[in-house]
Order: structure tokens, then C-alpha cells, then sequence
């Protein structure tokens, strides 16, 4: 299991639906310094899109993601 990134802050959004993973990974972004990451609990299957578009367009990097019985789990480094 040592290929799972250590976080620095871990994010529940589980239950809730697109855009609000997103929206709140985002505000909790803002709160870490550059280079921390950002661990996300999500159950929206619309957020892997979400999470890959916008690692992509803000700069940020995704570490890893995962799904497993519905519940989907994103480790982002902040830019």
C-alpha cells in the first residue's frame, strides 16, 4: 500500500452530487500551501471527470484515484 500519496488534508464529499466535490476540493485547495495534497471522498460518478478537467486546466497535479463500491477517492497536489 506505500503507492497510496500521504495527505495533508482529506476531504468527505461523499453523498454529494457534481458539482459540489469540486466546488469544495477547491475551497479546500485554497487553504493549503503549494506542493500539500489533497485527499477526496467522493460518491458522485460525475467526479472523475470533473477532478481529471480540472486537475488538468488549474495545473494541479493527480496523484492517484481510485474507485471501489461506489465510492471514488482522488489524491490531488496543489500547484
Amino acid at each position: 500500500m506505500s503507492d497510496i500519496p500521504a495527505c495533508d488534508a482529506e476531504l468527505d464529499a461523499s453523498g454529494l452530487n457534481c458539482p459540489l466535490p469540486l466546488l469544495k476540493a477547491k475551497l479546500e485547495l485554497n487553504r493549503l500551501p503549494s506542493g500539500a495534497v489533497l485527499k477526496v471522498l467522493a460518491t458522485d460518478a460525475g467526479s472523475q471527470r470533473d477532478f481529471r478537467a480540472f486537475a488538468r486546466l488549474a495545473g494541479h497535479e493527480l496523484l492517484r484515484e481510485e474507485q471501489e463500491a461506489g465510492l471514488f477517492r482522488y489524491w490531488l497536489r496543489k500547484a
